[in-house]
């Protein structure tokens, strides 16, 4: 079994990986149109994840925590740094990454897509897909209250 955990606002935390997000901004992982949850193995990654996107001049005031149990018979699949390109960190992000993002959703043969975090090489994000039949299989907690440290800012 393996934990994985996601911060967002808490308007969207009643649906925390039904992958709107992604579907209507993209991200590097997968275009706009195609449903992934993006979650962090560890929630220190997940807090820097969600950190680099924050307006420190607008802070949400709204965050919560997500965590999800993903047992270890769900399907999955990895992409490791060394099948990338030498660009793969790159901000914005090379168009082939959202290439293999789309291709994994839209193909269905795993429920999760384990990719290195441009932030953070050694450590991994695992990007849901709702529309695959084991995402009934994954148990979601109840959304804690998140905030930041003050210091972060």
């Amino acid at each position: 079994m393996t934990r994985v955990y996601r911060i967002l606002r808490s308007p969207y935390a009643k649906k925390p990986l039904d992958g709107e997000g992604a579907y209507r901004f993209g991200g590097r992982w997968s275009s706009p149109g195609t449903r992934l949850a993006y979650t962090a193995e560890h929630l220190s990654l997940a807090m820097i994840e969600y950190f680099v996107h924050i307006d420190p001049d607008d802070a949400p005031k709204d965050l919560v925590l997500t965590t999800a149990q993903i047992p270890d018979s769900v399907s999955r699949t990895s992409i490791s740094p060394r099948r990338l390109s030498a660009t793969w960190r790159d901000t914005p992000a090379p168009p082939e990454l959202a290439l293999l993002g789309d291709a994994f959703a839209r193909d269905r043969r795993a429920a999760i897509l384990i990719v290195p975090s441009a932030l953070a090489p050694a450590e991994s994000n695992w990007l849901i897909n709702p529309r695959h039949p084991d995402f009934a299989r994954i148990r979601l907690h109840p959304p804690e209250r998140f905030r930041y440290d003050a210091r972060f800012f």
